[in-house]
């Protein structure tokens, strides 16, 4: 056993150059080593030195989960000093009051969220993290041991005084010894899966994800990736692409994978009930085909944070999948019991770990003690010890005969009816929930003239037409005593819910409270919530009065919904209800009827081929364009970030292409602030050796402009850039078509050459004016994570005159996914010759203009983010 967690640092330092994290945020990938997550802990301990933060002092966490989290946590192990994690859902009024009961010395975290904290309270931001650590490290102070304080978790919500759990190293240890311990065995086969890939989507501020993204990895020598979008499509692409072998979860994620997967796969289910009871091989090959879509590395899923009903656990283990389910809470450090990945209790939360005892009491509550369980909780500014050996959980369960033990429910939550019969909530919400078309599902109970009885407050996607009969259906599995007579529907498409997807069922059963109150004293109760939500989310993204009501509204001319307008509505239906429609499917719906029907998930049979166009957007176009944007199906081709064609491209730009923009247009290029060359070759270069590749904007006026942008930047910059060019034109030319004379120019032969000499030479990639945006900014977050700098036109067109268009919103959107430095520049003279009737030839008027990099905060909107490029490109035109 160890002596204390400061030694997993230690781990930390022998595990090297091993990749620790990979966060996956917006559209980049960001690693971190175990190295440079021990040097990155000791310089954060150095600066609670510097600051004169002591052992025993508090320190704030408020972040979304990273590598940086990481290290701030284990930097403040070192010191002996308490973490506070904080939720990233929590509201601002929770963490002020935290702050103030902890009496915290020092606040760390994302800025968009530390910017919500009193100002008198000293801040470190994640996105300042290089600049503001010290050079130097520290190491552990001697004085830690079993019974240090680690950390305080705060589990109460937004209303009365916060109550924090207390934990100590040697809680922890306790925890995961066992763990530890259990996993030699077979150490000797992890060589044959190295590296263990762990794909996480818990939040770190509960002892559930601390567990698996804290603890677990390093004794394993463990990857761990971020992941904070929890999108079913998302999520199996990145098991696949990343090759990740276990997926840690809380039940609702795999619930909707399980959603995806039915619906990708119509007939799934009489294949499923035909493989029951055959042997675990015999099921992994019938259905290898979707394991494939996982990726042949995926073999687990890792189930905590709520309990897991026994339709989902069956769902998974008939496809041949490891599911291993834990229980525990935030007062036993996370884990009571734990099923055995290779011994799974089907139905059960599995056996308790070594080290804790685990009784019944009559009413069948969960008793627990052992060093695992915290003594202590933090209120009113000060340490509380827990009286008595025994935790009372709260939990309900039953235990088989091999000791394996069956959640049952919460203690608080059984409705007792008026004929005295017990109700537990969840076998009512696990029924209604099976049902298509059904999101979410809280059972409550309400007061009626008898007594409590339940009531099922039901979530469904699209209208919710479907909801009688999927109670009906759910009733027809219930017994007569659960069967449910009350329900009303929810008019959000989900359930309010907690970070970890649990449902909050006071919040629903107050709303529930409020509307009955409301009815018995004469008024109109409804619930609080927006009467048509999607007419309201598209509201708010247009940012216009819808013209009218009703599914017959045309998204674009009556919504006022554009291309860019689209793809943030596909973004915010995927955080409010976690699916993703078919791949264009919301492109093509053209009423809000449609729309309702795709996310609804029973929508009209669309052509996956082509697309619908607004009259009004393809009245801007040239014909060829619009042809080009209704076929689709864009390439996003990688073969030129191989080796030999990057050489080739080098070789080009260095050998060919600037001698040639030298020799025939003789630009001048200049700094906007200080100087011929100097914008790029100084401060750029801090930026990309400090953030990495850059995003590159101008203005655009001719077919000639990427080669003199290339010819003004500096070498570490033009032999690694990758340009966005137009779809539609690129293809043409790849499908032997010449852009240049519209669609009805016959077969171009010279076009494919082109195609691959542009994306070859330049590393060109696709950008659509009309569609496919979220596909472009992928492969531009890819081009960026394998250090190329992305070159675009906000504009989307030529400009003749020279004069600068408006940006489009879509330069915004890419800035905040790229999270990268931005490099405006501005050709200037070419339009202007044009103008005045003469040639461009070594005019000497042709000017290449540099600016500085500008970098943009997490709380930088889109909106704000263009109109502050355009302006500073707009700037650099006129001076």
């Amino acid at each position: 056993m160890r002596e204390h967690l400061a030694t997993l640092v230690d781990d930390f330092r022998r595990h090297g150059r091993e990749t620790a994290i990979v966060r996956h945020q917006g559209n980049r990938r960001r690693t971190t080593t175990y190295a440079e997550l021990a040097q990155q802990a000791g310089r954060f301990a150095a600066l609670l030195v510097e600051r004169g933060i002591a052992p025993g002092d508090r320190v704030l966490i408020w972040a979304e989960n990273s590598a940086e989290w990481v290290a701030a946590f284990f930097g403040c192990m070192l010191r002996g000093v308490l973490a506070v994690p904080l939720d990233v859902a929590g509201s601002a009024d929770f963490a002020v009051r935290v702050a103030a009961d902890t009496q915290a010395k020092l606040a760390v975290g994302d800025a968009v969220l530390l910017q919500q904290l009193p100002a008198d309270l000293p801040k470190v931001l994640f996105e300042d993290w290089p600049q503001s650590l010290p050079a130097k490290e520290v190491a552990a102070i001697s004085i830690l041991g079993k019974d240090t304080p680690l950390q305080i978790l705060f589990t109460s919500g937004t209303t009365g005084e916060p109550k924090g759990v207390v934990l100590t190293h040697g809680n922890v240890l306790a925890s995961i010894g066992p763990i530890e311990q259990g996993a030699q065995p077979y150490m000797r086969w992890k060589r044959l899966i190295h590296p263990l890939r762990i794909l996480h989507t818990l939040p770190l501020s509960h002892v559930f994800g601390q567990t698996m993204g804290l603890w677990i990895p390093p004794i394993l020598t463990a990857e761990v990736h971020f992941e904070s979008r929890l999108l079913a499509p998302r999520l199996m692409e990145t098991i696949r692409r990343e090759r990740i072998s276990v997926l840690a979860a809380v039940p609702r994620v795999l619930a909707l994978l399980k959603a995806h997967i039915e619906a990708e796969r119509p007939g799934l289910s009489d294949q499923l009930e035909a493989a029951e009871g055959s042997r675990a091989l015999f099921r992994w090959w019938r259905f290898r085909k979707l394991h494939r879509a996982f990726g042949l590395k995926f073999w687990a899923f890792v189930s905590g944070g709520g309990a897991l009903a026994a339709p989902l656990e069956q769902f998974w283990n008939r496809l041949g999948f490891v599911l291993i389910q834990g229980y525990g809470m935030t007062e036993t450090t996370a884990l009571i019991t734990l099923n055995h990945p290779f011994h799974v209790a089907q139905g059960t939360i599995g056996k308790p770990m070594p080290g804790r005892e685990v009784k019944l009491s009559p009413e069948g509550e969960v008793l627990v003690r052992g060093a695992s369980i915290s003594a202590a909780t933090w209120q009113g500014g000060k340490l509380h010890k827990r009286a008595g050996d025994w935790l009372s959980t709260g939990d309900l369960a039953s235990k088989d005969e091999d000791g394996s033990l069956r959640f049952l429910g919460r203690k608080s939550e059984v409705i007792v009816t008026s004929a005295g019969v017990n109700i537990h909530p969840e076998d009512l919400e696990a029924a209604v929930e099976a049902q298509p078309g059904i999101a979410a599902c809280a059972v409550v109970a309400v007061s009626t003239a008898t007594g409590p009885e339940p009531c099922a407050v039901v979530a469904c996607r699209g209208a919710g037409q479907g909801a009688a009969q999927a109670i009906e259906a759910a009733n027809r599995t219930l017994a007569e005593v659960q069967k449910i007579r009350r329900w009303v529907l929810w008019p959000e498409p989900d359930l309010p819910r907690t970070s970890t997807g649990k449902v909050r069922r006071k919040a629903v059963a107050d709303e529930l409270d409020r509307i009955q109150k409301a009815a018995a004293a004469g008024h109109a109760g409804s619930f609080g919530a927006s009467s048509d939500w999607l007419l309201a989310l598209i509201a708010q993204i247009s940012g216009e009065t819808p013209r009218g009501i009703g599914d017959e509204l045309r998204l674009s001319e009556d919504l006022l919904l554009d291309s860019l307008g689209r793809i943030q509505l596909a973004a915010a239906i995927e955080r409010r209800i976690g699916i993703v429609a078919a791949e264009g499917a919301l492109d093509r719906a053209q009423t809000l009827g449609e729309l309702r029907e795709i996310v609804a998930g029973n929508g009209p049979e669309l052509s996956s081929t082509t697309m619908e166009i607004s009259a009004s957007t393809a009245a801007t176009l040239p014909a060829a364009q619009v042809e080009a944007a209704r076929r689709g199906g864009y390439l996003y081709s990688t073969w030129p970030w191989t080796r030999p064609v990057r050489w080739l491209r080098v070789a080009f730009v260095e050998a060919v292409m600037r001698p040639l923009v030298s020799l025939l247009a003789a630009p001048t290029v200049t700094g906007s602030e200080t100087g011929p060359h100097s914008g790029i070759d100084g401060q750029a270069a801090q930026d990309l050796a400090t953030t990495g590749p850059l995003l590159i904007v101008s203005n655009h006026v001719s077919s000639y402009d990427v080669p003199l942008i290339q010819f003004a930047l500096a070498v570490h910059v033009r032999r690694h850039m990758a340009v966005a060019m137009s779809a539609e034109m690129l293809d043409a030319y790849r499908h032997f078509r010449n852009p240049e004379r519209g669609a009805s120019s016959g077969f171009y032969l010279p076009g494919r050459f082109i195609y691959w000499l542009l994306t070859g030479l330049f590393n060109a990639f696709p950008l659509s004016r009309l569609r496919d945006f979220q596909q472009a900014f992928t492969h531009a977050g890819r081009a960026m994570d394998r250090g190329y700098s992305v070159l675009v036109f906000p504009e989307g067109t030529r400009s003749a005159t020279g004069e600068l268009a408006h940006f489009r919103h879509g330069v915004g959107l890419l800035a905040k996914q790229c999270g990268a430095a931005v490099l405006p520049v501005a050709i200037k003279g070419i339009a202007e010759l044009r103008t005045e009737g003469k040639s461009w030839f070594r005019s000497g008027q042709i000017e290449l203009r540099v600016g500085q990099p500008i970098h943009f905060t997490t709380a930088d909107t889109e909106v704000l983010i263009t109109a502050r490029l355009e302006a500073e490109v707009g700037k650099m035109l006129r001076d």
